[in-house]
């Protein structure tokens, strides 16, 4: 098959407003601070080297240290930890919810797009360390977005009632996931990896942070990640000045509204609330409310005074948590950070957010759309060059692609648009004649021109249909492999877990590297790759 490229723009599966900041449109210059090309990191260099204070590097090492206690790191990872210290190291950050066992296959893609960058820019700037970091989303509640993954077409779900912050959730109930998934590996090629791995990550740790950090720790324990919980009371202690203007001034509220109407062409991704701060606990993740002089948390008989909650921050900062809006704040004011990637839905609510950091003196991120992938098999290469469907053809919606195809297969030209053409000129001597005689005959030469153009539109779409059932066995065949690469007609990196695609290869290790070896950061197109 040829190997076209697919951009990300013209893949039909990227927002507008990410379109647009791919494009580098003029409105939205405004809103980020460099856009992502290696030579625009000099810059970022600079500017944050000068606005991150150097005793936060030995607080962020030492408190990763002690995260990492319970887990035997790689000698890459434990360096790196230490390089942290040196005014000459930054890192590049992604972030992703606690998913189980990874979810849908853009996890790994975020990381290995983080990794790649990384050595690009240390390849670039060699006097400088770069430090891949994997942000997780431990503070998040939404469990249901992440208590499953699909294997096979099969949903593995962990049935648990969950209230708080889902790092802190405890492992009981994944013994009888672990089982499930286990029976519906069988034999294959690497099955017994997977169980280990399942069973070593789910089955011996207590909480799910823990057990994420084993399982992205193994399957990166070589490329020197470095894996945190901003859940961490040393951490949150830096962040204090920030919850404070927070609940006092009401800053990033004010601020993101200042933003959003910069952004009335496009959908807005999250909208701010008063206050940007959650009240936590083991089983409690509610909002801070600010009502008659009192801060509430919310579906709670709690309430501080403007003292009293200021003193509850400054002596226990781990209970004040960051909402979508504050996180990466947070994120940034704790990370020598230069760059975040992520997904296109990511990367629009952070184009909200520019003028809060501003108000705040924190410097901006570069923001980097992470690498897509496709990835196929020998079998559907094949398949598709037998039939002659191309990739781009492929990123079709499938009505679109049925309407191409058939017109190709069809020994007939189903486009009339040349007899519209003939009809159109006829009837340009029509409305001559009509504009000599009365008005109510103009009326007349409209409606007729206007009945049959209508009518070669349906004749033409007759004929579409006509050939699509006599091809329909060919097309058949397209959208079984079509159906088979985009699950549920969405992204198959949205749907499918790593362990599906094990089978197709010898080893997990070869797997991440072929991937590894067909990224590029900074390119903005689908990596289509052959296991």
């Amino acid at each position: 098959m040829p190997s076209d490229c697919i951009t990300y723009q013209n893949s039909g599966y990227f927002s507008k407003l990410i379109v647009a900041y791919l494009d580098q449109k003029t409105e939205l210059k405004s809103l980020y601070n460099r856009f992502p090309s290696v030579e625009n990191f000099k810059d970022q260099i600079e500017e944050k080297n000068k606005n991150f204070p150097f005793e936060n590097r030995e607080i962020l090492a030492d408190a990763l240290l002690n995260q990492y206690q319970k887990f035997a790191i790689s000698e890459t990872t434990s360096v790196n930890i230490q390089l942290l210290k040196n005014s000459n190291t930054f890192t590049i950050t992604t972030g992703h919810q606690l998913n189980l066992f990874t979810g849908p296959l853009y996890f790994l893609y975020k990381i290995i797009s983080v990794l790649n960058l990384t050595k690009e820019l240390k390849t670039t700037y060699p006097e400088n360390n770069f430090v891949p970091v994997y942000w997780m989303a431990t503070e998040d509640h939404d469990f249901e977005e992440i208590n499953y993954f699909n294997f096979n077409g099969k949903k593995i779900q962990w049935e648990k009632e969950s209230k708080g912050p889902v790092g802190r959730l405890n492992t009981s109930g994944l013994h009888e996931v672990f089982e499930e998934f286990s029976n519906e590996l069988g034999l294959g090629n690497n099955a017994k990896y997977l169980r280990d791995l399942f069973k070593k990550s789910y089955l011996e740790h207590d909480n799910l942070a823990d057990a994420t950090r084993y399982l992205a720790n193994e399957l990166f324990k070589n490329e020197g990640l470095v894996i945190i919980d901003g859940d961490d009371s040393k951490l949150k202690k830096l962040f204090v000045p920030y919850a404070k203007e927070e609940l006092l001034h009401q800053t990033s509220f004010k601020k993101v509204n200042e933003t959003i109407p910069l952004l009335s062409n496009y959908d807005v991704q999250v909208n701010p609330r008063e206050i940007n701060l959650f009240y936590i606990q083991d089983d409690l993740r509610e909002r801070i409310i600010f009502e008659n002089g009192f801060y509430k948390i919310n579906n709670t008989s709690l309430s501080f005074s403007e003292s009293e909650i200021l003193t509850e921050l400054e002596n226990n900062p781990k209970n004040f948590s960051p909402n979508v809006i504050l996180r990466t704040l947070y994120q940034e004011v704790i990370l020598p950070n230069l760059c975040y990637i992520g997904g296109g839905g990511e990367i629009a609510y952070w184009l909200e957010l520019k003028s809060n950091f501003e108000a705040n003196n924190v410097p901006f991120p570069i923001l980097l759309v992470r690498n897509s992938v496709l990835l196929v098999t020998e079998k559907q290469v094949s398949k598709l060059a037998k039939l002659n469907v191309n990739w781009e053809e492929l990123f079709l919606k499938q009505k679109s692609l049925s309407d191409k195809k058939t017109k190709e297969f069809s020994k007939f030209t189903i486009d009339f648009s040349e007899q519209k053409a003939i009809l159109e000129k006829q009837f340009e001597q029509l409305h001559q004649i009509a504009l000599q005689t009365d008005k109510s005959f103009i009326g007349a030469v409209k409606a007729q021109e206007k009945k049959q153009i209508k009518g070669l539109e349906n004749l033409e779409k007759r004929l579409l249909k006509a050939e699509r059932q006599n091809h329909a066995s060919k097309l058949e065949r397209i959208f079984e492999v079509q159906n088979e690469l985009f699950p549920g007609k969405s992204l198959q990196e949205r749907n499918q877990n790593f362990s599906t695609f094990l089978k197709e290869i010898d080893n997990y290790e070869s797997f991440l590297d072929k991937i590894a070896t067909n990224l590029k950061p900074f390119e903005q197109k689908f990596a289509i790759i052959t296991l």
